[in-house]
């Protein structure tokens, strides 16, 4: 519950961004992007995988790896549900309340995600919490942009964005009460959260980056990407 309350916390990220130009900003945007997608995929590759493989792997934890994907997919196409960092239009005022709600499910999967891992283990939790975080940063910034663009003020915007975030702990109160006496449970969480970050990190972030053009910022990007795989690496140290 401490892990998901910080996650949550970051919703109030948007209040560090009021003094910073907004160019400014945009660069050291797709610096964390590019630093949680290394987050990201370290995670899954250093972490959840190898903690699967130590107790067996499941026989069905491939159907479970590609159900997460299909399913991630589906809530982009048809709930909106979209990590994008890119800039809005106008037309997304009509967009606002339908990305609290996206960005509310989002949450609700990330409490679950964070209360499977501590299932397994509190290394893995801190593991994948700090994952979760590293991600969440550019996301809420960039929720708290869209929110701000649709029409809410500043402080309107840090506050419903708060709200959306407190589903997170619904996410892992359903996990706990429902889930944590179910043989395999965790296997299938693991395999969910795995699937998740893949397919942030592939769908949605890196293909942010590769907008970039200018070698310089491509290597700086490609730099705080390796940063994002060796932290996930550093907490090795904590197993």
């Amino acid at each position: 519950m401490l892990a998901v309350l910080v996650v949550s916390l970051i919703s109030f990220v948007g209040v560090f961004t009021l003094a910073i130009k907004e160019d400014r900003l945009k660069k050291w945007l797709l610096s964390l992007v590019s630093f949680s997608a290394g987050a990201l995929l370290g995670d899954v590759f250093i972490h959840i995988l190898p903690e699967m493989a130590e107790g067996g792997w499941p026989e069905y934890a491939g159907y479970y790896l590609l159900f997460g994907i299909l399913t991630f997919f589906i809530l982009e196409k048809f709930v909106f549900w979209h990590h994008s960092h890119s800039e809005h239009d106008e037309s997304v005022h009509s967009y606002t309340y339908l990305s609290l709600v996206s960005d509310g499910l989002h949450n609700l999967i990330d409490g679950m995600i964070i209360a499977g891992a501590f299932l397994v283990s509190p290394a893995l939790g801190l593991a994948t919490t700090l994952a979760v975080v590293f991600h969440e940063i550019p996301q809420e910034i960039g929720n708290f942009a869209v929110l701000v663009h649709g029409g809410f003020s500043r402080t309107k915007a840090l506050f419903y964005n708060f709200v959306s975030a407190l589903t997170a702990f619904l996410g892992a109160i359903l996990v706990l009460v429902f889930m944590s006496g179910f043989e395999g449970a965790p296997s299938f969480l693991l395999s969910f959260s795995a699937a998740s970050f893949i397919y942030i990190a592939m769908s949605d972030l890196i293909p942010q980056l590769h907008k970039e053009q200018n070698k310089k910022t491509a290597a700086w990007h490609l730099l705080w990407f390796v940063l994002g795989v060796f932290t996930m690496w550093c907490l090795i140290l904590l197993e």
